[in-house]
């Protein structure tokens, strides 16, 4: 038991900790021009992605967010975006290596936070992008977000990496979360369905969705499926995090589907779960 106001020891904080550091030294290898190199996000450079991380962590640490630009972006899609995309504009005009010195000091001062807070901190109910939940929840969440804007900045500059270990094992995990929403609510597989999954590559899984009345991650793979997909970790990646148009990569045959067809690619379209 953890006594009242004590701190404590969240696994997330190291994961946190981790991704940062990754992002950290992708950094110090850029020049200018890698920077401004345009990513898998509309709108966004290299360094952009790095901006939205930092001012995340800025608002998270309570600081005043920057004034409304004074023009629209046709991107921002939604809420979410709308409150990006000031933190990111606001430093647009600032050198790489200015937005990365202001990234180590965001993420410093964060990760000071966390490892200070105590469990009822961490157990608080709070707002976070997949609903009300608690603060460990919200930055289970940051984890994730931060390794695939990572990724995105890796695969504009043609830098492949941090696809194994302890942060893709996280991002996997979470990603994996979500395939009940994706295969019941998106895809509509019908009552009855199994959905496997095999993700291979660096960091791999096999997994399965059932539909019975709801979807859900099933406990056991099933013994005859209705649909098996299999894809690398890559593809299941940029597939579940909308970075890939899953017509192309049906097309291109990125992902291979056995058995009820039409099922498969119904739920390879819809496996994008990011807001």
């Amino acid at each position: 038991m953890t006594a009242r106001g004590s701190t404590v020891s969240e696994p997330i904080i190291g994961v946190l900790e981790e991704v940062w550091g990754q992002l950290e030294a992708l950094g110090e290898q850029l020049d200018e021009a890698q920077w401004k190199l345009p990513t898998d996000c509309p709108g966004w450079s290299v360094q952009d992605n790095l901006a939205h991380i930092i001012g995340t962590e800025l608002a998270l640490l309570g600081e005043p967010g920057p004034p409304e630009p004074d023009k629209e972006f046709p991107y921002v899609k939604n809420v979410v975006g709308q409150l990006n995309e000031p933190w990111i504009e606001s430093m647009r005009s600032m050198s790489g290596e200015e937005v990365l010195e202001k990234f180590k000091d965001a993420t410093k001062r964060r990760l000071d936070v966390l490892k200070a807070m105590d469990a009822d901190e961490w157990d608080k109910l709070g707002w976070t992008p997949a609903g009300e939940g608690p603060y460990r929840e919200f930055m289970n969440i940051r984890a994730l977000d931060s390794w695939v804007h990572l990724q995105d900045m890796r695969r504009a500059l043609g830098l492949p990496g941090d696809q194994s270990g302890p942060v893709a094992d996280h991002a996997l995990g979470r990603m994996k979360m979500a395939m009940g929403f994706v295969v019941g609510k998106k895809a509509a597989a019908p009552d009855g369905s199994t959905i496997v999954f095999e993700v291979t590559g660096p960091t791999a899984d096999t997994f399965a969705v059932g539909v019975d009345g709801r979807a859900a991650l099933l406990d056991d793979l099933p013994g005859d499926p209705t649909v098996t997909l299999r894809m690398d970790f890559e593809t299941y990646a940029v597939l579940g995090c909308g970075r890939r148009d899953p017509a192309a990569a049906l097309s291109a045959g990125e992902v291979e589907i056995n058995g009820d067809r039409e099922l498969g690619e119904s739920v390879v379209r819809n496996l994008n779960f990011m807001i």
